[in-house]
């Protein structure tokens, strides 16, 4: 009998699901030991939105007009909905320049050779920047309270809407990863990936309800900031918060921002996804 013949028969996998899953798990496990190894990448993340925190609190507080109010203690509460949305947001960048640097050095060509569900990688990839995310999440949090913000009334109810508004938030960046994970993927080098992944960004982020009212734009840029999917997790928070801010419009992703923000999330990872894997395996052919 041959050897062809002994040798046994190439099977597919008894639940794909199951095992794209633990793949997924093992690579998220991967860049989390290397993120520990590397503190400076999670430490140069959270430096970044807290100066925005202090700048954004101490030299535009008390010049922008919140409502009909420049108040520097309303314009705090106006403000955090947006640089914690800016935060999450960002991430994209780092996702991006991620995924380009293991493209380059070869990664890609390792986990080929091994028996794993080709989109695991980047799944994996995607949700160790969601903890990453969730802990810068967590220490901006923990600064704008000492700066002075404050979430709505001490209800106890309230804890659960605000827990509702960072799930939202991690949602949205969590899309937002998706996104860079198919521009690492498009790009030669990390810095390349760096830029393209953040400067997009700038008008998404600016050109919305974050930093200042969208009432004071100009009709057809009011009406981009107000179908942004930016502005929609903003105003969704800026309810759950209690916090002051919250637009007054007729567009539909102001009046349900939390349902748009699901909405725009869950289509953007569809999207995202199914083109970024389309990428990778094409990159991994």
């Amino acid at each position: 009998m041959s050897a062809a013949t002994d040798a046994p028969p190439v099977t597919a996998p008894a639940n794909p699901i199951g095992q794209s899953l633990r793949d997924s798990l093992v690579i998220a496990r991967r860049n989390l030991i290397r993120m520990t190894r590397i503190p400076e990448m999670v430490l140069f993340g959270i430096i970044q939105p807290v100066m925005f925190v202090i700048l954004f609190t101490y030299v535009f507080g008390g010049s922008i007009k919140v409502g009909s109010t420049t108040d520097s203690d309303v314009y705090k509460d106006f403000l955090m909905a947006g640089i914690f949305a800016q935060t999450v947001t960002f991430a994209t960048a780092g996702s991006a320049a991620g995924i380009a640097d293991d493209m380059q050095k070869g990664l890609v060509d390792r986990f080929r050779s091994l028996p794993m569900a080709r989109g695991a990688v980047l799944t994996g990839r995607t949700v160790a920047d969601l903890v990453q995310t969730s802990i810068t999440l967590l220490v901006l949090a923990i600064v704008a309270l000492l700066v002075g913000w404050r979430p709505g009334s001490p209800d106890p109810t309230n804890i659960g809407r605000v827990l509702a508004g960072f799930g939202l938030l991690l949602l949205l960046g969590y899309a937002f990863t998706w996104i860079g994970a198919l521009i690492g993927l498009s790009v030669r080098t990390p810095e390349a990936a760096t830029s393209g992944g953040i400067i997009w960004l700038f008008p998404v982020t600016f050109v919305s309800n974050a930093f200042v009212d969208p009432t004071q734009m100009t009709p057809w840029l009011r009406h981009v900031a107000e179908w942004n999917p930016f502005s929609a997790v903003v105003q969704a928070c800026r309810e759950l918060f209690g916090n002051p801010g919250v637009v007054q419009s007729d567009a539909w992703p102001m009046q349900h921002p939390v349902w748009a923000t699901l909405t725009y999330s869950i289509v953007i990872v569809l999207i995202f996804r199914t083109l970024a894997v389309r990428k990778y395996r094409r990159a991994a052919g």
